[in-house]
């Protein structure tokens, strides 16, 4: 997810109780929601190949958020040591504090498994990625509950000290929003499975699907993207979990190449190697020109319905000479390539 759900996550962490446990359980709770993250100072901003093989790594795995929770306890607690009392606020609790720091790295990676892109948790043992796929990276409403439950007990508090002035008004808006995300987790799991059993009810091209999978759209948690592979092709079609359901014959079409040597040197390449890693439905082809070979790797999970709408694609291009080496190689996802 992005980084303002996970820091609005955090705060209706705190205003849920953890801030009446412990003292810095909000600082503790806001740095561990985003702590994982911490991986993009070296696997940058997603310009390079290097973001798909480090971003969502060892700090998203569960012995990374493990090791991160106690860190960050162990830094908050040595510094708020020093700190002085303050009349009104919860003493620093030694136990609470190292619960809040851990429910926060945690939530991060959770939250991060709902979407499509996924995380891998068990590094370092094994690099398998998972994923929910019920989530898109950005979720409007979910943003929308968040920010409801957060900030309506406080606007409510400005027009009378008698609606959610006090704590239980703040409290009762944290939980709300904590609820609506688990209400939402829900509706897009019942619509998800729905879709891949619309997916799989059908016949494409005269095959039978071999593999499929159902990815969310922003904001509407009944509009869906689906994936299929079949042994000669794969099919990207919109899907409706309530309406209109799914029809093959508007899919747009992705038939699988030959194997060719130009390819099966373009998968050997360090791009190649991470990038087929990553995807889970890998799409390529190989185009001879003059000087060589232009390969492209594309992952189907994250293109568009229209030709020239794969803004948001993840893409690999790698240029082979005629001898098969490779001349260049590129990365690129929303628009931006290295």
């Amino acid at each position: 997810m992005d980084n303002i759900t996970h820091t609005l996550t955090g705060l209706a962490l705190s205003r849920a109780g953890l801030n009446g446990k412990t003292r810095f359980a909000t600082l503790a709770l806001l740095i561990g929601s985003n702590l994982p993250d911490v991986d993009v100072a070296w696997s940058g901003w997603g310009s390079t190949i290097a973001y798909l093989k480090y971003h969502r790594g060892i700090t998203h795995s569960l012995l990374g958020v493990s090791v991160l929770g106690v860190a960050l306890a162990g830094v908050i607690y040595l510094w708020g040591r020093r700190r002085p009392a303050r009349r009104g606020l919860p003493p620093l609790n030694g136990p609470w504090l190292l619960a809040s720091c851990g429910l926060a790295t945690a939530t991060h990676l959770l939250m991060d498994f709902t979407n499509a892109y996924g995380v891998r948790p068990f590094l370092p043992f094994s690099g398998r990625w998972y994923a929910w796929d019920i989530m898109f990276i950005f979720d409007p409403l979910l943003l929308l509950f968040l920010v409801a439950g957060l900030g309506l007990p406080a606007i409510f508090g400005l027009i009378s000290e008698e609606v959610g002035a006090g704590r239980g008004g703040y409290r009762r808006g944290a939980l709300a929003a904590l609820a609506a995300t688990a209400v939402l987790w829900g509706v897009r799991d019942l619509a998800h499975r729905r879709v891949l059993d619309m997916l799989d009810a059908h016949v494409y091209g005269g095959e039978n699907p071999v593999r499929l999978g159902a990815f969310p759209q922003p904001a509407n948690p009944l509009s869906w993207i689906g994936v299929v592979e079949t042994d000669s092709a794969f099919y990207v079609l919109a899907a409706d979990a309530l309406g209109n359901g799914v029809a093959p014959a508007t899919a747009r079409i992705f038939h699988k190449p030959e194997p060719s040597p130009a390819l099966d040197a373009a998968l050997k390449t360090p791009t190649g190697v991470i990038f087929s890693s990553f995807a889970r439905f890998l799409w390529a082809e190989a185009i001879e020109n003059e000087d060589g070979y232009d390969v492209r790797l594309e992952d189907l999970r994250f293109t568009g319905l229209r030709p020239g709408l794969a803004a948001g694609g993840f893409v690999a291009h790698i240029r082979l000479n005629h001898e098969l080496k490779a001349v260049s190689q590129t990365f690129s996802f929303a628009g931006r390539r290295d």
